[in-house]
């Protein structure tokens, strides 16, 4: 597992309070990638005391139930953000073509018409060594950056 740094300047934010919802499925690839968003959290909330931050974990069978989690937890106002973690690796059918354009579009649809930020943290591959490398090897932790892009997000909405 890489350690976390930050890429940029983290906004200071009061009172947020994230959903994270992974697939179990590839778990041994989307526990890295909760694992690496989690590792921002711990880490904002040392850089950032002075402010709030809390994140939930929520578990779902597949990549393609993420889009309805999300859709649930909005509907609860009790979110800021909603970061989806998955892993789509490529096989031998069209079955990962199916997955990922199913998961992108329920994601940007609940982007354009929701009052808060889903942040796309799936993963799609060609094979399972590329998984690795960008959950927590040699590409960094893909999860660690969509919690990131998350606390932006949430600075960004709540600035409009």
């Amino acid at each position: 597992m890489s350690t976390y740094r930050p890429t940029d300047t983290l906004p200071a934010l009061e009172d947020a309070n994230i959903a994270i919802v992974q697939a179990r499925w590839n778990s041994h690839i989307t526990d890295a990638l909760t694992s690496g968003a989690m590792e921002v959290v711990e880490y904002y909330r040392k850089a950032v005391p002075e402010c709030t931050l809390e994140a939930d974990v929520f578990y779902v069978p597949g990549t393609v139930e993420l889009t309805f989690a999300a859709s649930k937890l909005i509907e609860t106002g009790s979110y800021d953000a909603v970061v989806i973690l998955g892993c789509v690796i490529r096989g031998d059918t069209p079955h990962f073509d199916y997955v990922c354009q199913s998961v992108t579009q329920g994601m940007t649809h609940l982007n354009s018409e929701c009052d808060i930020p889903v942040v796309f943290g799936v993963i799609t591959v060609n094979d399972e060594q590329q998984a690795l490398d960008r959950a927590g090897g040699k590409v960094g932790n893909k999860g660690a950056e969509a919690l990131e892009t998350a606390l932006h997000m949430i600075a960004f909405n709540r600035m409009l």
